[in-house]
């Protein structure tokens, strides 16, 4: 580990997404926050301010790697120039946690602006275990893979996302992230359980939790809700993040919010519920 940094580990508290327009008050004031959590793609460069402060602030904080762009249910090649700038991202940053998703952005070297859910078949995920297979054998460590919110289904889907997602961390070793918002707005859209869901994944393979704010679209269809992390964590998806503290005990809670950023102290309040509702859980326990 580089000399002057905190430990690496991510701890089981809350933490929050590091995003521009907060750098300048977070490097200031050097908040009482557990951990911070970066999109990758965003620190692939070999300078500049970002990772300058993220350098810096990797001095005081742990910090999680959360990829959107690697694409691992593609049927495209691995993007091994990809790949490369991530690991460099590693051994730079010495994340706590790196994590991907369940999901795929690319088709014929286009790529597109949204995470997309796989057909949930035998096929799909045999070539799935086999890219993070080959993707943790490339950075040397397990990666977290997180589930997705989804709009639509595929007709071919056969096996019930929460047990896709169970065979890939039992068939890979790698663990899961789950993001409690997802579920409750993919069981929306859907009509299935969100509490089934979460009760269906084993305790042993989650490792981190999200939480994040969604919007509401009407459609000729009817209500659908979208996962737009612009808005506060809704009071449905406490609830359920209530159920799977429950149920996995105390993990690493991200609050996510990526657009109509508020201001610092904002989202810091988000994450000081999260840590109150952690809390009370291990109060219930004992």
């Amino acid at each position: 580990m580089a000399a002057n940094r905190v430990p690496a580990t991510i701890p089981a508290r809350a933490g929050i997404g590091l995003r521009a327009p907060h750098y300048a008050a977070l490097t200031a004031t050097r908040p009482a926050i557990a951990w911070f959590e970066v999109h990758s793609e965003n620190y692939f460069g070999d300078g500049g301010l970002p990772l300058a402060v993220l350098e810096r602030l990797r001095a005081d904080y742990p910090v999680s790697l959360h990829g959107v762009g690697l694409s691992l249910g593609s049927t495209d090649q691995l993007d091994r120039r990809h790949l490369e700038r991530l690991r460099l991202l590693v051994e730079r940053i010495e994340p706590g946690l790196v994590s991907e998703h369940l999901a795929w952005s690319s088709v014929d070297g286009r790529h597109l602006n949204d995470l997309l859910p796989l057909p949930y078949t035998e096929e799909a995920l045999e070539h799935f275990c086999r890219r993070v297979e080959q993707t943790q054998d490339f950075l040397g460590r397990r990666l977290l893979i997180e589930n997705p919110s989804s709009y639509l289904e595929y007709a071919d889907s056969v096996i019930p996302e929460g047990e896709f997602l169970k065979c890939v961390a039992e068939r890979t070793g790698c663990g899961i992230l789950l993001d409690v918002n997802n579920v409750f707005v993919s069981a929306s859209n859907h009509g299935f359980d969100a509490h089934r869901y979460v009760d269906a994944i084993p305790v042993r393979h989650v490792e981190e939790i999200h939480l994040a704010g969604f919007t509401r679209r009407d459609t000729a269809e009817g209500e659908i809700l979208i996962d737009t992390h612009n808005a506060p964590v809704a009071e449905s998806v406490w609830s359920l993040f209530a159920a799977a503290l429950g149920r996995f005990g105390p993990l690493p809670t991200l609050i996510e919010w990526d657009s109509d950023l508020p201001v610092l102290e904002a989202l810091l309040a988000e994450a000081r519920r999260a840590q109150r509702q952690m809390d009370e859980c291990l109060e219930f326990a004992a």
